[in-house]
């Protein structure tokens, strides 16, 4: 196993799907089911993909991402799961309004999405920004949580890579029309296919490539701004759920991380990990920031192990309860 397991209780021998794993990227989901599906939620256009049948999986992308981010990734978990994978507001294909872009705005669209497709309770899988939206929704519904996956999460530290704080600076919006032209992806959608009829192909590459691409189009920049504001200023991110992430423990948990990561330092893994009690700590090696793109048949195998070794958080209330009293001090 890479990188460092905690002391979580494993229930049963790990039950990897030969269907999704092992012949990783047989036909086992038509591409078909993957298609973006659509919703209106309080009048706002939401999109999003959903395959498979069993215990509900909701896979949550980063910042300036989509649902596509998931493409090599839900076909194997679908195998045994049922697999959504939304397009959060102001990203991908969903709507754009003005508005909150906020992790509570995030979560609370992601509750009522849950809501709308009869989903009582997921396990939650959440990378970059869709780790600290992640851990949100586990503290603003935990109700809804069975599990928690966090995947080089935002929310953990301080620390975040310089590009972002400098979008971060005020005024950086009407610089990002000079850095992100219409022409360029045109361009570098000539050389994508190119390097992809050569066999050439690098997922992180790419997942960089389709957050730049995004943000060629004006209303991604304006809703891309309006969220990376909402967690990260020139200092670096201004959000943080280290003083109360100790309620994770409230659930099974379990961090991955690449140890390659240029936006956010792998150091934030090991010490989230040292502060949820019982959590699973995954580290892999050469990986960067996107484990289920660079890595996606280990994501699954990991992903699919840590489900089938651990049982579902509880339902109520107390555990939270006693982990707030346990924590708190009343005078």
């Amino acid at each position: 196993m890479v990188g460092r397991l905690s002391s979580a209780t494993r229930l049963r021998s790990p039950r990897v799907s030969t269907r999704g794993v092992a012949a990783f990227g047989c036909d086992t989901v038509g591409m078909d089911e993957l298609r973006l599906r659509h919703t209106t939620i309080h009048g706002h256009d939401v999109r999003y993909r959903a395959a498979g049948e069993g215990p509900a999986l909701l896979l949550i992308h980063g910042m300036a991402g989509s649902s596509a981010t998931w493409r090599e990734v839900m076909e194997p978990l679908a195998a045994e799961h049922r697999v959504i994978a939304p397009d959060l507001l102001g990203h991908g294909e969903s709507a754009k309004p003005m508005g909150d872009y906020s992790l509570g705005a995030f979560a609370s669209g992601l509750r009522d999405l849950l809501g709308v497709l009869d989903i009582e309770r997921a396990t939650i899988v959440g990378q970059s920004l869709g780790g600290g939206v992640a851990m949100q929704l586990a503290y603003q519904h935990p109700e809804m949580c069975e599990r928690l996956v966090l995947v080089n999460s935002g929310g953990l530290g301080r620390e975040v890579s310089w590009i972002l704080r400098a979008a971060a600076l005020p005024g950086s919006e009407y610089v990002m029309p000079v850095l992100f032209p219409p022409i360029a992806r045109q361009q570098g959608d000539k050389v994508s296919r190119f390097l992809h009829r050569k066999g050439i192909r690098s997922g992180r590459i790419a997942e960089m490539w389709l957050a730049y691409r995004s943000l060629t189009e004006p209303e991604n920049r304006r809703a891309f701004a309006r969220t990376l504001r909402s967690v990260i200023d020139p200092g670096g991110q201004s959000v943080s759920a280290m003083d109360r992430i100790y309620l994770a423990a409230a659930l099974p948990t379990m961090i991955m991380w690449g140890d390659s990561d240029p936006i956010i330092p792998v150091e934030h893994a090991y010490e989230a990990h040292e502060v949820i009690e019982g959590s699973r700590l995954e580290i892999l090696p050469d990986v960067g920031h996107f484990p289920h793109v660079e890595e996606p048949r280990r994501f699954v195998e990991l992903l699919v192990d840590f489900m089938a070794t651990t049982e579902p958080g509880p339902v109520g209330s107390d555990s939270y309860h006693d982990l707030l009293t346990e924590h708190a001090a009343v005078s």
